[in-house]
């Protein structure tokens, strides 16, 4: 598959069955997607895998977080999103302290990161979904994570195969609009 391809044929995609890349697969995608761009190669993010019984885990995590009573119904529709794909890969931003390196190139590092992961995933044949939220925020969801002082939550991939029938995002519309030169000047020297 071309790069241009695996762009514009990438969606998220849902739902998605049981199946899901194993992590030694995991690893070698990752050693790529790392070529992103990423100034002084801080490499300021980790991922956090989270299968099988630690989704559940995840999911009273966060029906916690919400208040929800445990056992009621709210509770389990909550805990029951974590169980929505196989494999679920946290991605935290782990700020370092750099002179020429402000948080906010950071972020964009682990943001370019997990968008070539994501192209690296489809390319393989897998989906991954973004999703986010409220969640990352909590503080029983950021203690399940293991989120340190110096890290944000920003959300997890949900991986998996794409299952009969799912559903995809539509294509963008035309986004030239969204391409502009330069204002003039605006001040004075």
């Amino acid at each position: 598959m071309q790069l241009q391809d695996a762009i514009r044929l990438r969606r998220s995609t849902a739902p998605v069955d049981d199946r899901a890349p194993q992590d030694r697969e995991l690893r070698a995608l990752l050693q790529l997607a790392a070529h992103a761009p990423d100034h002084a190669a801080l490499r300021p993010w980790r991922l956090v895998t989270v299968r099988g019984e630690d989704r559940r885990r995840l999911g009273e995590a966060m029906a916690a977080g919400f208040g929800d009573p445990a056992g009621s119904q709210a509770a389990v529709k909550t805990a029951a999103k974590t169980s929505r794909a196989p494999l679920l890969v946290g991605v935290l931003v782990c700020y370092q302290d750099h002179p020429k390196v402000p948080p906010r190139e950071q972020l964009a590092a682990t943001v370019a990161m997990v968008t070539t992961l994501q192209l690296l995933l489809f390319e393989a044949g897998w989906t991954a979904m973004w999703r986010s939220g409220p969640p990352v925020e909590l503080a029983e969801v950021q203690a399940a994570m293991g989120v340190g002082s110096d890290e944000q939550l920003l959300g997890w991939l949900y991986i998996g195969a794409t299952a009969a029938g799912g559903a995809s995002s539509a294509e963008p519309e035309d986004l030239g609009a969204r391409l502009r030169p330069m204002p003039g000047p605006a001040y004075s020297a």
